[in-house]
C-alpha cells in the first residue's frame, strides 16, 4: 500500500517531523490564488528602532500609527525573516548642502539640469560632507514624517507598518528583488538622498526624488514630450520630460542615451492622468528635472523586451539576460529556497558544514570526474560531498548539512544535466528507520511551495516562464518502486525492473498526478543496481535498497536512502563495484572506528526551481551555468597586444624581440638573444634571427610573425639572403608548417633528425617518475631548499660563480645552440633554485612562450658538488608551478627521417651519416635525462635549397651547433 507522509505541527510556520499515516484529505494549491495574510509575519517590536550609526546621522521620530494600516503583498525575502532596522544609505558619492540643493556624483557624469537657471551639459563633481542635525533639516525630516504619516494608508510593496502600544513601528523587509531594504514612515526620505524605484509608492505625491536606474525604453512623443521607462531590478516607473520648444535640446540629447544605460535621474512624484500599464509602479510617475548619465551601455547583443532569443544566445550574454525583471525574480526565488533549506535544518538540530571539493578519489563509482594536477599527484573535483557527510556522522555530529558546488564530468547535453551545480544535502544518524530523512525534506519543500506561490516574484517570472498550477497533498505520497513499475505497465510502457529512463519518470509524473492529484511524491526502494556502493539493501528482500527519490511534475529533484555503516560490508560492495581503496582510506577508517545508523540525501537547487516554475532548462537556474559546451575554446590572446604583426608599426620602432617571442615564439626562437644572432626585421615587424657561417646564411626556428604572415615573410626574407647578401640559406628546427611552406612554394629539400621535447605540465606526476621519491628524500635529509627565485643582486653574485665552475668543469665537444646567459629578459623568465648552506647547487630557468606553446626549460644546470638527484627534483618542482606545455627544447630523433625531395642514395647516406654523428657526439643523453619527465618528440625540420648544398656540405649543421 502507499504510504503517506502526513506533518502535524509546525514551527515558525513549518511541520514538524511525524510518523506515518494513511489520510485522504488533499490541498491543491492553485498558483494564481492571492496571496495568504498569514505568511506577512514580520515580527513587531515595542519600541522604535535603533537606526545604524553607520548607515544614517539623525534618529528617527515614531509618530502615531493610524489604525487599519493594511500589510503590503507578501515578498519573499520578508518571508522568515525577523523584524531588522531599516539601513538607509548615504553614498559617500553624493552630498546634500541644504535642502533646496540637489546632488551630484562624485565622478563625472554626464548631466542637463532642466532647471530654468539650469538647462546645461555638465561634469558633475562633489566632496561628501558630514550631515548636521541642524533646525533646518530637523523641521525638514518631521516634516517629512507627518507627510508620511498622512499617507500611512498607502500600501507599500516591500515594506508595512503595525502599531504597538500607539507608537508606529516599520516592520522592514529586504526588497523582493534588491538587498536594499525599503524606506518606511519612521525613515523619511529627504531631497538629495538617493532613493529606489521600490520606495516610490511610499511616498507622497510632490516629493522631489532622485534614483538610479537603467532606461528600459523611451517613447519619444513630440520635440518637447519624451516618456522614459525607468527600471531597477523588478521595480519599473515611468518618466516624464516635458520642455518648452526653447528648450528642446534636453530632450534630444536623452533620447540618445541607449537602452540599457544607467542614470540617474531628479524629478518630482505626480499622479498620472491613468495608470501606467507597462511600469510596476503604475500609480506614479516621475516628472524628470534632471538625467545624468551614470554609465552608457553600448553593443547590446538583443533588446531584453522583444521574444526571447535561443537558449544558446541568451547565455552568451548572460549578464544583459540577468537584468530582465523575470530573471531577478527568478534568482530571489532561488535564494529563498537556499534559505529555508538552512532554517528548516538549523532549527531541527542540524550542523552546516563545509567539505573538501578536491578529493582523492571518485566519490560516486556511477559518475564521471574531473581530474586536477593537484601538486603533481592525483585529486578529482568533488563529485558530491557524501563521503565527507557519512565521516562527519562517524564523528558524532548527529545531523549535519551543506549547499555547495558538485560537479559532474557527464558529457550530458540534455536540459537536465549541468557539469556543476549547486547541491543541498543532508546526513543524519537515524533511530528506526531511513524515512525520517524524507520528513525533513518533505518540510523543507512544503515550506518553499507555499512561499513562492503566495510571492509577488511569482507573476513576474510567469512574465518570461508561464507556468501551470502545482498540486501537492498535505500528505505526501510515498510509492514503491514496485508499483510506480506496475502503474507504468498498466499505462501500456514497456518497462524493466531497473532505473526509470527520463520519458517513464516524465510518465509516471503524469500517472501520479492522475490519481493521486499531486506533482509531487516520493519513489522509495529502488533496486540494487542503480544505486551507488554505499546504499543499503532492503533485508526483506536484497534486489531492493532502502533508497528513494524526489519528484516535481515527474522529473527528479532529489535522491537519497539509508547507508551501509558495517566496514566489512562496504569492502565487499567496492569490490563488486570494482572500486579501489586507494584513495579510500580515510573513509573506511570512519566505518572502521565504529559508524551509527544513518541515512541522507542530495538535491539540487537548480532542479527544484527549474522544474517548480517550469523553466524547461535547468540553465536557466543557474547564475553562469556550466555544460559540457560552457569555457568553449578560445585562441589565447598575445601577452604583447602592441607587439601584433599583424597592426602597422613604424619601420623606424619595431616590436622588440622579446616581445615578439612571447607572442609568437617557440624554443628555438629564444637564442636569437645570443650576441651572435642577427636579426632581420620584415615590414610587419615581423623578425627571423640567423648566423653567417661561410657561404651560408645559419637560420633558426619559425619567423616570429602571425601565421597568416608566414608565406610572405619566409619568400622576402629569402629574396634579401640569396639577392643582396649572396648567401645559401640553411633553414634549421622548423616547425612542419614551415617546412611545408619551404618545400612548396621555394622547392627546398628537407629532412627530419630532431624534435622538440615536450611534456604537459597538467599531467605531471612526480610519483609516477621512477626513482624520483627516493631521491626528494635524499634532498631533504641533507638539507637543500628547493624554491622559485626572484634573481635580486644578492642571488645572482652567488649564482655566478657556480655558473662559471659549471663551464670550466665541462670536458669534450659540447653541442648546444645557445648560451647560457640566464639573466637577460628577466620579464619572460622564472628561475628555480636548490640551495645549501647558502650556496647554489642546481638552478631552473623558464622562459615563457607563445600562448600555444607554454614555456620552454631554458637551462637546468646541476652545479659541481651538488646533491645527487637536486636537479631532477628541481625540474619536477618546476614542472609543478606551471601549467600547460613545456619544452625542453630540440633534442635528437631516434633516426633520420626524410622529407620532401630526398629520397633514395641520399636518404641512405645521410642516415648513415646521422647514426655516426649522434654516437660519436653522445648526443642521446640529454635526451635520456628529458625521457624521466614524459617528454614526448615532435618532429622538427631542417631544409636547404636544392642547389647549392651538397652532401658535405651538412657538416655545417655540426659545426654551427658544436663549441
Amino acid at each position: 500500500m502507499t504510504g503517506i507522509l502526513a506533518p502535524v505541527t509546525s514551527a515558525f510556520g513549518m511541520p514538524l517531523p511525524s510518523k506515518y499515516r494513511l489520510k485522504g484529505s488533499s490541498v491543491t494549491t492553485n498558483s494564481s490564488a492571492p496571496s495568504s495574510p498569514s505568511l506577512s509575519n514580520a515580527s513587531t517590536s515595542s519600541s522604535p528602532k535603533t537606526p545604524s550609526p553607520l548607515a544614517t546621522s539623525f534618529t528617527p521620530t515614531p509618530v502615531q500609527a493610524l489604525p487599519g494600516t493594511p500589510h503590503s503583498a507578501v515578498s519573499i525575502d520578508s518571508v522568515l525573516s525577523e523584524a531588522t532596522p531599516t539601513l538607509t544609505s548615504s553614498p559617500t558619492s553624493f552630498t546634500m548642502a541644504s535642502p533646496d540643493t540637489r546632488s551630484r556624483p562624485a565622478s563625472a557624469v554626464l548631466s542637463i539640469d532642466t532647471r530654468p537657471s539650469a538647462a546645461i551639459l555638465s561634469s558633475a563633481f562633489s566632496s561628501p560632507r558630514p550631515r548636521s542635525a541642524s533646525p533646518s533639516s530637523r523641521n525638514m525630516r518631521d516634516s517629512a514624517v507627518e507627510l508620511q504619516h498622512k499617507d500611512s494608508a498607502r500600501s507599500s510593496m516591500d515594506g508595512n507598518t503595525t502599531a504597538t502600544n500607539g507608537a508606529i513601528v516599520s516592520s522592514s523587509r529586504t526588497s523582493l528583488d534588491s538587498g536594499r531594504t525599503s524606506m518606511s514612515s519612521d525613515w523619511p526620505v529627504h531631497p538629495g538622498e538617493i532613493n529606489t524605484i521600490a520606495q516610490l509608492d511610499t511616498l507622497p505625491v510632490g516629493t522631489e526624488v532622485t534614483f538610479r536606474a537603467r532606461i528600459e525604453t523611451q517613447r519619444p512623443i513630440s520635440k518637447v514630450l519624451d516618456f522614459l521607462l525607468l527600471r531597477d531590478q523588478t521595480h519599473s516607473v515611468q518618466g516624464v520630460l516635458t520642455r518648452d520648444a526653447g528648450n528642446a535640446d534636453f530632450i534630444t540629447w536623452v533620447r540618445k542615451i541607449n537602452p540599457e544605460s544607467l542614470v540617474q535621474i531628479t524629478g518630482t512624484l505626480k499622479h498620472p492622468p491613468e495608470p501606467i500599464r507597462s511600469a510596476t509602479h503604475s500609480g506614479v510617475e516621475v516628472d524628470v528635472d534632471s538625467v545624468h548619465l551614470v554609465n552608457p551601455a553600448q553593443n547590446l547583443p538583443f533588446s531584453n523586451y522583444k521574444p526571447p532569443e535561443t537558449l544558446r544566445n541568451r547565455m552568451n550574454a548572460r549578464i544583459l539576460d540577468l537584468r530582465h525583471p523575470s530573471n531577478q525574480a527568478l534568482f530571489r526565488v532561488r535564494s529563498m529556497v537556499s534559505r529555508i533549506f538552512r532554517n528548516t535544518l538549523e532549527e531541527n538540530g542540524f550542523v552546516e558544514i563545509n567539505t573538501p571539493k578536491l578529493q582523492p578519489a571518485a566519490t560516486e563509482s556511477g559518475a564521471a570526474v574531473f581530474p586536477v594536477n593537484y601538486f603533481g599527484r592525483r585529486a578529482f573535483l568533488a563529485q558530491s560531498p557524501q563521503l565527507a557527510k557519512q565521516e562527519a556522522i562517524s564523528a558524532d555530529f548527529g545531523r549535519v548539512f551543506e549547499i555547495g558546488p558538485v560537479f559532474r564530468a557527464e558529457n550530458s547535453n540534455t536540459h537536465r544535466h549541468l557539469t556543476e551545480y549547486t547541491g543541498l544535502d543532508i546526513e543524519m544518524a537515524i533511530d528506526t528507520d531511513y524515512h525520517e530523512v524524507i520528513e525533513f525534506i518533505d518540510i523543507f519543500l512544503k515550506e518553499v511551495f507555499r512561499t513562492v506561490y503566495a510571492s509577488q516574484e511569482l507573476e513576474v517570472i510567469r512574465k518570461r516562464w508561464p507556468s501551470g498550477e502545482f498540486k501537492w497533498l498535505e500528505e505526501t505520497p510515498i510509492i514503491p518502486f514496485s508499483e510506480g513499475l506496475q502503474m507504468l505497465r498498466d499505462d501500456g510502457r514497456d518497462v524493466e525492473e531497473e532505473d526509470l529512463s527520463t520519458p517513464d519518470e516524465m510518465r509516471l509524473g503524469q500517472l501520479v498526478r492522475e490519481k493521486y492529484g499531486t506533482d509531487y511524491y516520493v519513489l522509495d526502494k529502488f533496486p540494487a543496481n542503480a544505486r551507488p556502493f554505499y546504499t543499503a539493501k532492503d533485508p526483506e528482500d536484497p534486489k531492493w535498497t532502502r533508497s528513494f527519490d524526489i519528484f516535481i511534475r515527474g522529473q527528479e529533484i532529489c535522491s537519497g536512502g539509508q547507508r551501509i555503516h558495517n566496514v566489512e560490508e562496504l569492502r565487499a560492495n567496492m569490490a563488486a563495484a570494482g572500486m579501489a581503496e586507494d584513495g579510500m582510506e580515510d573513509y573506511l577508517t570512519a566505518f572502521e572506528l565504529g559508524a551509527p545508523p544513518h541515512a541522507g540525501a542530495g538535491l539540487g537547487l537548480e532542479r527544484i526551481v527549474a522544474w517548480m516554475l517550469e523553466l524547461g532548462d535547468v540553465r536557466y537556474a543557474s547564475l553562469f551555468h556550466r555544460d559540457p559546451k560552457s569555457l568553449p575554446t578560445k585562441l589565447p590572446g598575445l601577452p604583447h597586444p602592441e607587439a601584433d604583426t599583424t597592426k602597422p608599426h613604424h619601420a623606424d620602432t619595431p616590436p622588440p624581440i622579446e616581445k615578439l617571442i612571447a607572442n609568437y615564439g617557440d624554443a628555438t626562437n629564444t637564442s636569437w638573444l645570443d650576441e651572435r644572432f642577427q636579426i632581420w626585421r620584415h615590414s610587419t615587424g615581423a623578425a627571423i634571427g640567423w648566423v653567417q657561417q661561410n657561404k651560408f646564411a645559419m637560420i633558426t626556428g619559425d619567423p616570429l610573425c602571425d601565421r597568416s604572415q608566414y608565406s610572405q615573410v619566409i619568400r622576402d626574407f629569402i629574396h634579401h639572403v640569396t639577392v643582396d647578401l649572396r648567401l645559401t640559406p640553411f633553414w634549421m628546427l622548423v616547425s612542419f608548417e614551415v617546412q611545408k611552406i619551404l618545400a612548396a612554394e621555394l622547392r627546398f629539400r628537407s629532412l627530419s633528425c630532431t624534435e622538440e621535447q615536450r611534456v604537459d605540465a597538467d599531467k605531471h606526476n612526480s610519483a609516477q617518475i621512477d626513482g624520483l621519491a627516493a631521491k626528494a628524500r635524499r634532498v631533504e635529509r641533507e638539507g637543500v631548499k628547493i624554491h622559485e627565485v626572484k634573481p635580486d643582486e644578492d642571488f645572482i653574485s652567488r649564482a655566478n660563480p657556480a655558473i662559471e665552475e659549471w663551464k670550466h668543469s665541462r670536458k669534450g665537444k659540447q653541442v648546444h645552440l645557445t648560451e647560457v646567459r640566464p639573466w637577460i629578459d628577466q620579464e619572460h623568465r622564472r628561475y628555480f633554485a636548490a640551495e645549501k648552506d647558502g650556496k647554489v647547487i642546481s638552478m631552473v630557468v623558464l622562459a615563457k612562450l607563445a600562448p600555444r606553446h607554454g614555456w620552454q626549460v631554458k637551462w637546468a644546470l646541476d652545479f659541481p658538488g651538488a646533491v645527487n638527484g637536486a636537479i631532477e627534483v628541481l625540474v619536477s618542482f618546476a614542472l609543478q608551478n606551471v601549467t600547460g606545455k613545456v619544452t625542453f627544447g630540440a633534442g635528437v630523433s631516434e633516426k633520420l627521417t626524410p622529407g620532401e625531395h630526398v629520397g633514395g642514395i641520399r636518404a641512405k647516406f645521410l642516415s648513415a651519416s646521422y647514426r655516426s654523428i649522434v654516437d660519436s657526439l653522445g648526443l642521446r643523453r640529454k635526451a635520456s635525462f628529458r625521457s624521466k619527465f614524459g617528454a614526448l618528440g615532435e618532429e622538427i625540420y631542417i631544409c636547404y635549397p636544392k642547389h647549392g648544398v651538397g652532401l658535405r656540405d651538412l657538416q655545417n649543421v655540426i659545426k654551427f651547433f658544436t663549441d
